[in-house]
């Protein structure tokens, strides 16, 4: 069971998750967050220490602080709970002090972010200690691992878990941390892409777990965006690749990479609402249950790169030579369409921008479109769907659409238009598509 931020940003949240995860008679992993606000708060903290400002860092440290003060009174009530839980803060916080007065650099910024996922494990440990609930605290940083690609040491995360569990035969209840872990060098580091949903991800996986709970402020993945669109309907199931269609191309509810190490297992990933338990929430799993659209999704921050040549297009390994440039650069393509003389793609990152543009010149001109949008259509077996791009399309009659990916995936269809009309592209389709305004 994983908790995020707004889950336990509140005392009283932090209550409901206890209530939670003593409901059910199975031995339960549970994943928390850090609380709501503070990773972003430690990022200032690192951004204010990069530049040199030690007196920035301390200010917002010390506004931190006493945030958390607040947070320890109204969370713990007896008196040695409560001095249990300003000895938490004691102890990180005077970390987060003394680093003012050394160096930095990228290692010890990675030690500043994982101060919020160690603060909150902790401090729901001492709740659940006050509340007389037996339960045990798993450091995440003793099993959670990256390679040296910084991607997730599987292999190793499956057998130190398991043999940790060995060591607390009997118990029922864990708590750790999500996000944080160890790189290759065991220097302390984080999961990066999609954080505490990937660590409990990884460790459903290395269980087997029967299920993946992802419990976060909203009741499962819906329809269409909810903050757009007026009227969204909560989707009750997913298959995974449905579901990492969605992710990938803008549900903001779940990361992409986070479904895959569950859908190794075949372990059902589950979409809850802390704030409405009772709320039936999202089922992903192998089986997708129907055929035809589910959902549609924005991806925002979208550039669009056109390269334009009568001479090269055609000629044996053009296209090669042209993702090789993105290759070096580790900058993933999300849509590619061809012409006789151009090909046209989509990145999701400025990053590498001007030295892949550069690159690029020797094979033809070159366009840049920044600000664009990608939306996608997304549903098992899309493409057998009965009308569906004739649906589509008159959906759109009115706006301007840039590109059209259709075939690539079996279960999406995407659009690229310009960003201004991505609040127009997600109301026609509400009602083209789902016959909902």
């Amino acid at each position: 069971m994983k908790f995020g931020g707004t889950s336990v940003g509140k005392p009283e949240r932090m209550q409901q998750v206890a209530r939670l995860i003593t409901e059910g008679d199975e031995p339960t992993i549970v994943v928390l967050s850090a609380l709501s606000g503070t990773t972003n708060t430690l990022v200032s903290i690192g951004d204010a220490l990069a530049k040199g400002d030690k007196q920035e860092a301390k200010n917002i440290i010390d506004k931190l602080e006493a945030h958390y003060h607040a947070f320890v009174n109204d969370l713990l009530k007896k008196t040695a709970s409560n001095d249990k839980g300003k000895a938490v803060i004691a102890e990180h916080f005077d970390f987060l002090n003394i680093i003012l007065k050394i160096s930095f650099n990228e290692a010890l910024n990675k030690d500043i972010l994982a101060q919020g996922e160690l603060m909150s494990t902790k401090l729901f440990s001492a709740y659940l200690d006050e509340h007389g609930i037996d339960h045990v605290l798993l450091p995440a940083l003793d099993f959670m691992q990256i390679d040296a690609n910084d991607e997730p040491y599987f292999d190793a995360i499956r057998f130190k878990l398991h043999r940790i569990l060995q060591q607390h035969a009997g118990k029922k209840l864990f708590v750790t941390q999500g996000y944080i872990c160890r790189n290759a060098k065991g220097e302390v580091d984080n999961l990066k892409r999609g954080g505490s949903d990937y660590t409990a991800s990884l460790i459903a996986a290395a269980v087997k777990g029967s299920v993946c709970e992802i419990w976060t402020d909203i009741d499962g993945m819906h329809n269409n965006d909810p903050r757009i669109v007026k009227k969204t309907i909560p989707i009750e199931k997913l298959s995974f690749d449905e579901a990492a269609e969605l992710a990938y191309f803008g549900a903001k509810i779940l990361h992409p990479t986070c479904i895959w190490p569950a859908q190794q297992e075949k372990v059902p990933v589950k979409l809850l609402n802390t704030m409405q338990p009772e709320a039936p929430g999202t089922t992903i799993m192998q089986d997708a249950g129907t055929v035809g659209v589910k959902a549609v999704a924005a991806k925002d921050g979208i550039i669009a790169i056109k390269i334009k040549s009568s001479r090269m297009l055609l000629a044996y390994g053009f296209l090669r030579k042209i993702f090789e440039v993105f290759e070096k650069y580790r900058t993933p393509i999300d849509m590619v369409t061809t012409s006789e003389v151009a090909v046209s793609l989509t990145i999701d990152t400025d990053a590498h921008l001007a030295a892949i543009l550069k690159e690029l010149e020797p094979f033809g001109t070159v366009k840049v479109d920044t600000d664009q949008a990608i939306v996608s259509i997304v549903g098992n077996e899309i493409a057998k769907t009965p009308d569906v791009l004739k649906k589509l399309f008159e959906a759109l009659s009115p706006i301007p659409i840039r590109m059209v990916s259709y075939g690539g995936s079996r279960h999406n269809i995407s659009v690229l238009v310009p960003a201004s009309h991505k609040t127009a592209t997600l109301q026609h389709l509400n009602k083209g598509i789902f016959g909902l305004e």
